[in-house]
């Protein structure tokens, strides 16, 4: 088993299968090509952009990619709480079924995070955690946010 790495242009399609573990987790039905071609883009898209976009995976020599990190920089109007306005969001934490508990999401996190310190403006980083993530990012200093998210999902598709 290889230790963490940065994920590159060709990792696109890997983090897409591991996008899909975690939506499982989270109670997505993540059967249907449709949404599994516009992440493959998107991620293209995003690993392109190093400034602002960062994925972290471990390799498996039989299985390929088997455990990820993801994490975006968000430009917000400046605040009192964050002057620079930029943000963090962490998201594509997960790894295989065939390889939980080895550490790998852990330590593609913990290289995120280092990420985030080492080379980027980022002074407020949020995420959604499953139950199974949430100790894990309770131990890294998350904690529960000081004013609720609230979501309305509309009734339109969105393309």
């Amino acid at each position: 088993m290889s230790g963490v790495r940065r994920a590159g242009p060709a990792d696109a399609l890997a983090l897409v299968r591991m996008r899909a573990v975690m939506c499982e987790a989270m109670g997505d039905d993540v059967e249907g090509t449709e949404w599994r071609a516009g992440a493959e883009r998107w991620f293209a898209d995003a690993l392109a952009d190093p400034g602002r976009f960062a994925a972290f995976v471990v390799d498996d020599p039989g299985l390929g990619v088997v455990a990820s990190a993801a994490g975006t920089v968000e430009f917000r109007a400046p605040s009192p709480s964050n002057v620079g306005g930029a943000r963090g969001h962490v998201f594509n934490v997960a790894t295989d079924p065939r390889r939980r508990r080895l550490g790998h999401a852990g330590a593609c996190f913990g290289a995120l995070l280092a990420w985030y310190r080492d080379e980027t403006p980022v002074t407020r980083i949020a995420l959604h955690a499953t139950g199974d993530g949430a100790g894990l990012y309770r131990a890294a200093g998350f904690t529960e946010p000081r004013y609720p998210e609230l979501v309305l999902r509309t009734s339109r598709e969105v393309r």
